[in-house]
């Protein structure tokens, strides 16, 4: 997904003539060929992420069309007084395109783990989260960003499905697809974790919906799904912090009776360094210890 955004962004800066890319330090090489064509518009600020954000609010103020990139504690959780502020007090959008996710930087340590990203934006208003599961999506999302205006969080990562499931299947609605229909409950998939969340409900009768953007969420289609079932339990596996999208789901089934289940990062800080594939079985998230907690959510 990393070298699909550098791919996208060199090529959209030749296109868009009010756009402009902001990094510290992080990827800044990559854009180097960018750098030479638009020198005023692709500016490397050094390891100053509050800066990052605030030239990206002035440039928004001036006109411009801001992309800031930078691993996901350093662009989202670190500046993070800055977006609030420089961004949406101001009233200017702008587009911010992490790497990393929430371990996949694993042997950076805690420094570089950022599981609590999408809950932390999720305080703001106004904000569009994308969580892509392929690198075709975060191609489709990060074009429609730069052709806008508004404020957009483009979550990347390592980890990928077999396919851009957001280009496949039945849709719902504009938010939610259907991977696989059921009638015993519901469980949402987030970004890259489809495939692993196909697998651990394999024979189970369930329907899987697929969410590559999380905010706006799709209430819509959830009732819609929810409606169908008879069993109107939701489950939804999120690859950052668990329950981050819960309330979200209450609000959209709160005149319905129906139960939550929300699975995703845990809150318990792991100390070990490990892998990314490591990380996500510690947390529950491998295809084994999903199985676990569907089926016994949903008393299969």
């Amino acid at each position: 997904m990393r070298e699909r955004f550098v791919e996208v962004t060199t090529d959209l800066l030749t296109t868009h003539d009010r756009l402009a890319l902001l990094t510290a330090d992080l990827s800044a090489k990559l854009f180097d060929d960018a750098r030479a064509a638009h020198p005023a518009r692709v500016v490397n600020l050094g390891i100053r992420e509050q800066l990052l954000i605030g030239v990206a609010g002035g440039m928004a103020l001036a006109g411009m069309r801001p992309i800031a990139h930078s691993f996901a504690p350093f662009l989202i959780e670190r500046p993070f007084e800055q977006i609030k502020l420089d961004l949406g007090h101001q009233g200017v959008g702008a587009i911010l395109v992490s790497a990393g996710a929430s371990y996949d930087i694993a042997g950076g340590g805690r420094s570089h783990q950022a599981p609590g990203d999408v809950a932390l934006l999720s305080t703001l208003p106004g904000w569009t989260i994308h969580v892509p599961g392929h690198a075709d999506e975060a191609e489709t999302q990060l074009r429609e960003a730069a052709a806008g205006d508004g404020l957009v969080y483009i979550r990347l990562s390592n980890q990928a499905n077999r396919q851009a499931y957001a280009r496949a299947g039945d849709a719902l609605g504009g938010g939610l697809r259907v991977l696989r229909r059921g009638r015993a409950g519901t469980v949402i998939a987030v970004g890259p974790l489809a495939d692993t969340v196909l697998a651990a409900t394999e024979g189970l009768d369930v329907s899987v919906l697929y969410a590559a953007t999380v905010r706006p969420f799709d209430a819509t289609a959830l009732r819609a799904a929810v409606a169908d079932q008879r069993d109107p339990s939701v489950v939804i596996v999120e690859p950052y912090l668990a329950g981050t999208s819960v309330a979200e789901i209450g609000k959209a089934l709160q005149d319905l009776p129906h139960r939550i289940l929300g699975l995703g990062v845990g809150q318990e800080e792991l100390r070990h360094y490990g892998t990314p594939r490591q990380h996500a079985i510690a947390h529950g998230l491998g295809r084994a210890g999903l199985r676990l907690s569907i089926a016994s959510f949903l008393g299969k």
